[in-house]
């Protein structure tokens, strides 16, 4: 059987077809697998490097999983499930009965893996693994998203990720409502504290940015005091990202800036501050917290015979 090259990343939707994303779901692959397995032949036998499976369940013998919630929840994520296992082996498909960002209810199906049994127990707990981590990030982040709906405010992500996970982890705050800030350090500009030291200050900062780019990438710059948003709504950069500021000084922040350049809230966002601080009529909220300590959402594969 020749090696799946491209199978993982044409089983995904748009914002996951990277190779970046099909690494990491080999990678998981490869952690529970013999590491003196090369890929053709896990491909072939997916029993490599499972030795219980090889031990206990017959080469040719079919089974059926079914992928439940064990609680309430956002789910993320089942594109994943079903690159995992076209990874694994073509013969193991994959039937989604949730559609991403669904909320559900403990005890509903998630999806449906049925074929060889022995790749099945294989793709398990990876596909578990990424599926409980998306649908807890969405989770987080619907939660988050209903406490500020109607305020027009705007609930954003951050660069606070899992070391190689950042595009399923931004994927997942979508499927829960929110949106995506930069996903690096090269499609966004972020003039922050340091930055601005090294410049020797905002205008200087900004001033340099366009001269090296002009109006190549959007622009944005923090601020940590109303004098320095004052220096920087002079250059009227994309976005002014009030740090760490109380919420009367966000309150002065959006007077001083009249609509003229949207401001976005950020540093010591939670539950039980977020909705007051979207009332200030900042248009945007980051949030580091939905990705960097999001709890994972329980799901588990019950088997049946095929």
């Amino acid at each position: 059987m020749p090696t799946p090259t491209h199978v993982a990343r044409e089983a995904l939707p748009p914002p996951l077809q990277h190779p970046a994303v099909e690494a990491l779901l080999r990678l998981a692959l490869a952690e529970d697998l013999s590491p003196t397995a090369d890929w053709p032949a896990i491909a072939d036998d997916p029993a490599v490097g499972d030795i219980t499976s090889a031990a206990t369940l017959p080469a040719d013998l079919k089974l059926e999983g079914v992928i439940h919630a064990k609680e309430d929840g956002v789910v993320a994520g089942g594109p994943l499930v079903e690159a995992i296992a076209a990874l694994v082996a073509p013969a193991l498909r994959v039937t989604l009965h949730i559609a991403d960002g669904t909320y559900v209810t403990a005890g509903e199906r998630i999806a449906t893996l049925a074929g060889p049994g022995r790749a099945l127990l294989v793709a398990e707990r990876p596909a578990l693994n990424l599926l409980g981590r998306c649908s807890g990030i969405a989770t987080q982040t619907r939660a988050l998203a209903d406490l500020i709906a109607g305020t027009g405010a705007t609930l954003l992500d951050t660069r606070k990720t899992a070391p190689g996970l950042r595009r399923i982890d931004k994927y997942a705050v979508q499927q829960g409502g929110g949106r995506n800030h930069r996903l690096g350090l090269f499609d966004e500009v972020l003039i922050k504290e340091n930055h601005i030291a090294a410049a020797g200050g905002i205008e200087a900062a900004i001033d340099q940015v366009r001269d090296a780019y002009s109006d190549r990438y959007p622009l944005v710059v923090e601020v940590q005091t109303l004098e320095e948003l004052t220096s920087a709504l002079q250059r009227r950069p994309t976005r002014i990202l009030l740090d760490n500021m109380t919420l009367g000084e966000m309150k002065s922040a959006v007077t001083q800036a009249r609509g003229t350049t949207p401001l976005e809230a950020s540093g010591n966002v939670t539950r039980a501050t977020i909705r007051a601080i979207a009332e200030t009529g900042v248009d945007f909220i980051s949030v580091g917290a939905l990705t960097h300590s999001a709890a994972t959402l329980d799901v588990s594969l019950r088997l049946t015979a095929g």
